[in-house]
């Protein structure tokens, strides 16, 4: 899959253009379901299957009081739509003036620029352009004047409940990762770039990496046993989300560390994605760094039976 950040780079080489539209946060099942229906008519009809997101949530812009967690990264995410058969994923710059321009010029400039659209497929309730002016309707009406098809996609249930984004992040809150990945259509993950720590894990003899997950939804505090990702090697693990209550100075900040189980070698500015398999235990304060130390060696041998 070709990654381009705007419409002008897309160059279809005569052929026509499938399109789906959304922010695509989880690319969860109802979101398959649209890039999967963009792949079929590009398929069918001799087309490019060009999935168009954005690079940040558009309430970062339009409402920066009510932007919500992500519960991928822009790797994770770019990853997800690539291995369901995209040709294309054009990620746009969402700033200002993107965010001022209405759905239907949006549409218009889609149209002008990669050149003749077959079909746009949506979510049914998607809206988009500037003060939400654009929906399926305003697709059909200009699809009838541009000669594409659209398709508005009614939304997948899961136990005769909606899938969608926010039903997701509830169930990750709640640290109810079955229903999460089952909605996701995969594994519950989070990932994230291996960022300088304190070293504090490595003076308790477990080394761990600390992940940059700013923005990022993340499950309760506590510690899990989980499966690490890297370079297509996975990695047994102990993850610990939280503020370190034992070690933490008078303004602790939320960390996500991992300790990887018989690993030795430099992870920054790796990324790393972690696949949770079950939570150990809440976090807790202990009463030295010896006892913490004490229980992160039991906190791992529990870890390995589980595994």
């Amino acid at each position: 899959m070709k990654l381009i950040s705007n419409a002008k780079d897309l160059k279809p080489g005569g052929k026509k253009v499938c399109l789906a539209i959304g922010v695509f946060d989880g690319v969860h099942l109802g979101h398959q379901q649209i890039i999967r229906q963009t792949v079929a008519d590009a398929r069918q009809h001799d087309a490019l299957a060009v999935v168009i997101t954005f690079d940040r949530h558009p309430n970062a812009v339009v409402a920066p009081d009510r932007v919500p967690p992500l519960i991928y990264s822009l790797p994770q995410k770019q990853r997800a739509i690539g291995s369901l058969g995209a040709d294309i994923l054009l990620q746009i710059h969402f700033d200002e003036p993107f965010s001022r321009q209405t759905g239907e010029e949006f549409i218009r400039c889609l149209w002008r620029d990669p050149g003749k659209i077959q079909s746009v497929c949506v979510g049914a309730d998607f809206v988009f352009g500037h003060r939400r002016s654009g929906n399926v309707a305003l697709l059909q009406k200009l699809g009838d004047e541009l000669a594409f098809t659209v398709h508005g996609l009614a939304a997948v249930s899961l136990d005769k409940q909606i899938v969608s984004s926010t039903r997701i992040r509830e169930t990750i809150r709640a640290g109810n990762f079955d229903t999460a990945s089952q909605m996701l259509g995969r594994p519950y993950a989070i990932a994230g770039i291996v960022v300088a720590g304190d070293r504090l894990g490595r003076q308790l003899g477990f080394p761990t990496a600390n992940l940059e997950v700013t923005g990022l939804l993340l499950p309760p505090n506590g510690v899990y046993a989980g499966l690490i990702n890297r370079e297509k090697v996975p990695h047994q693990a102990v993850l610990n989300i939280g503020l370190r209550p034992t070690l933490a100075a008078n303004a602790p900040q939320l960390r996500v560390e991992a300790h990887l189980l018989d690993f030795n070698g430099d992870l920054y500015g790796q990324e790393l994605e972690i696949t949770f398999v079950v939570k150990l235990r809440d976090e807790e304060k202990f009463p030295s760094a010896e006892a913490l130390r004490e229980q992160i060696a039991r906190d791992i041998t529990e870890a390995k039976k589980r595994f």
